[in-house]
């Protein structure tokens, strides 16, 4: 079955970036691809040959630190990511990719995605621009896992999580997006029990409240006060 163009424009940021002509001549050329939650797309040190754009669904992107899983990105519709290993023939896959849970993606192969690039150097461009932002942000969790206590550092990501998901409510900020615990840890290098013990702390303090699984901010400018007092 053919990929609508518009589609295509509409739910995925990289391909507003071209012309509408440029996107409907390259719909033939990408595939659309289902999969489980769980199902692991890549492993970090394969040789990548795709480039996936989420239509719906999240993904974490991670690595292992020894035997500890760490998670690098946890990105949702609209993102993408294998882009890394597009860059130069036989490069291999920089981390590892899994579906956070049932997602679909467009995959485009790496001759079609070169060609692309060097045909429209401003896609270059956006690629560049969005590459150093996560290279800043990559270089943030780095200070964060040297620097700051497992409390500080969930704290730091609840409000990032709340940046990136976040629906104001009458109750607070929402995180809309459900996360466990576990998936908590492997973002913050720690361990599960480490984070139910700092989640029980919070919502005893009142900065965060569960509901229905998900994440609530009462109040994030006193999350914010906290983080600073405690930083």
């Amino acid at each position: 079955m053919s990929i609508d163009a518009a589609r295509l424009r509409s739910a995925i940021p990289f391909f507003r970036e071209m012309d509408p002509e440029v996107t409907e001549s390259l719909a033939p050329y990408l595939t659309e691809r289902t999969f489980k939650k769980g199902t692991v797309i890549f492993v970090e040190g394969d040789e990548g040959d795709d480039v996936y754009f989420i239509r719906s669904g999240a993904v974490q992107i991670y690595t292992f630190d020894g035997t500890k899983k760490v998670m690098l990105a946890y990105l949702r519709d609209g993102d993408y990511f294998g882009e890394m290993a597009m860059m130069k023939p036989g490069a291999q896959r920089s981390a590892s990719a899994e579906a956070a849970q049932l997602t679909k993606v467009y995959a485009l192969k790496r001759n079609v995605f070169e060609r692309l690039i060097l045909d429209h150097p401003r896609l270059a461009l956006y690629l560049l621009d969005d590459t150093m932002e996560r290279l800043r942000k990559a270089n943030q969790q780095i200070y964060d896992l040297t620097f700051l206590n497992v409390r500080t550092r969930i704290m730091k990501r609840l409000l990032r999580l709340a940046q990136e998901n976040g629906t104001e409510t009458p109750e607070g900020l929402l995180i809309g997006i459900k996360v466990t615990h576990q998936q908590i840890a492997e973002m913050v290098g720690a361990v599960r029990e480490t984070v139910t013990k700092v989640f029980n702390e919070l919502q005893e303090e009142g900065l965060i409240v569960i509901r229905q699984k998900m994440i609530l901010l009462p109040n994030p400018e006193l999350l914010v006060k906290r983080l600073q007092e405690e930083n």
